[in-house]
């Protein structure tokens, strides 16, 4: 299959599967030239509102503003610990330290790449105030285990659900959307997340009245009435055409999440014997969502594996290459070096394959067909 073009996340063919619909909805707002709090917001938000089963959403201008005025509505004593992941984008342990907070990393499980939950109470101190787990690569973190921590030593909790947005978490007898379980939820509308959208959006969500009244107040520069602000807050909106094309996306919401599952499934039945690779783990109770389908390379080739591919004309990304607990940002402003091995470690052997909603069975087999030959004759050679 020479000459195979393959997109690590398909927005292009995405966009001309819904092109009709997509340009309608774009157009539609252009000429009605509300490009600021349109209709198309409030029908946004009602929508994600009523799909999550949640009774408040507060779109903002991208996932990393939605952490930000999460923290900001929590009304944290400066130097509060806010204890988070170690693997995961920079965005949670950012906003944390950007607001005079101190973020605290843990070390995740090595199956799930989420936070673990065994280690976090041995980091909680009288500082601690609050809990940020990242639902990483399309699935949640142990949120029973996290709630119970929480009640525990009465923290709030934040959950990052930029990679998760559609999964879902069973908390004894009942079936939770991540994101409504802790006390905020806050996801992205980046293009490649599972609901995208055609640049930066995001949005905060809670069950709480008074929380989510906060939250709105600080999105629009503290102010509940224009031009009286009651608080120094920051300016945050999701866009109007942004928003469109987020409506008509949620039509085609759970197609999107059951296409990312069937290109997981055939990775998984394709690349199960291969001895060199650790599929992608799905922890008890959770609903994978594919965001990311991230294997694990143990046999130190991980990175003559990506060179392979890429020249194969197969895309792939590292999700991520460096732990957050030796980036220098943190190095430098805490007081404290946390001990992260998993977390170093996994940032040596991931490596994200393609998972469009829009891959085809043909591109999925070429893909899957060149892994097993890289292993199966180059790999076995230490000139790769």
């Amino acid at each position: 299959m020479s000459g195979i073009s393959i997109d690590m996340c398909g927005l292009q063919r995405q966009y001309v599967n819904l092109k009709s619909e997509l340009d309608d909805a774009v157009i539609g707002v252009m000429e009605r030239a509300n490009y600021i709090n349109g209709d198309e917001v409030k029908i946004f938000a009602e929508d994600l509102q009523n799909f999550l089963s949640v009774n408040h959403v507060i779109p903002c201008a991208n996932g990393t503003d939605a952490l930000q005025l999460a923290l900001m509505a929590l009304n944290l004593e400066p130097e509060s610990e806010v204890i988070t992941t170690a693997f995961s984008f920079v965005a949670p342990a950012e906003v944390i330290l950007f607001l005079g907070l101190k973020p605290v990393f843990v070390d995740v499980d090595i199956n799930t790449c989420n936070i673990d939950c065994n280690k976090i109470e041995e980091f909680i101190t009288h500082r601690t105030k609050a809990l940020l787990p990242v639902h990483l690569f399309g699935q949640g973190a142990d949120m029973e285990a996290i709630m119970r921590i929480s009640q525990k030593y009465q923290l709030h909790v934040i959950e990052d659900v930029a990679q998760s947005l559609g999964g879902t978490f069973q908390m004894g007898n009942e079936i939770k959307k991540l994101g409504t379980i802790g006390t905020i939820g806050c996801t992205s509308f980046f293009p490649t997340k599972n609901l995208a959208c055609f640049g930066d959006g995001g949005a905060c969500y809670t069950n709480s009245e008074e929380i989510a009244s906060k939250i709105r107040m600080l999105a629009k520069h503290g102010s509940k009435t224009k031009y009286f602000h009651e608080e120094i807050g920051i300016n945050s909106r999701l866009d109007t055409l942004q928003a469109a094309i987020l409506n008509v996306k949620m039509r085609y919401f759970s197609q999107f999440i059951s296409a990312r599952i069937n290109v997981a499934n055939q990775y998984n039945s394709a690349l199960i014997n291969v001895p060199e690779i650790i599929l992608p783990k799905t922890q008890n109770g959770a609903f994978h969502t594919y965001n990311q389908y991230t294997i694990r390379v143990i046999n130190g080739k991980r990175d003559a594996l990506k060179q392979y591919l890429h020249s194969k004309n197969i895309p792939t990304q590292i999700y991520y290459p460096t732990a957050l607990n030796v980036l220098p940002v943190f190095l430098n402003n805490l007081k404290t070096k946390y001990d992260c091995p998993i977390s170093e470690r996994l940032c040596t052997e991931v490596l994200s394959l393609p998972v469009s909603t829009e891959l085809k069975q043909e591109q999925i087999e070429y893909i899957t067909e060149n892994i097993i030959t890289f292993f199966n004759f180059y790999g076995k050679h230490n000139d790769t």
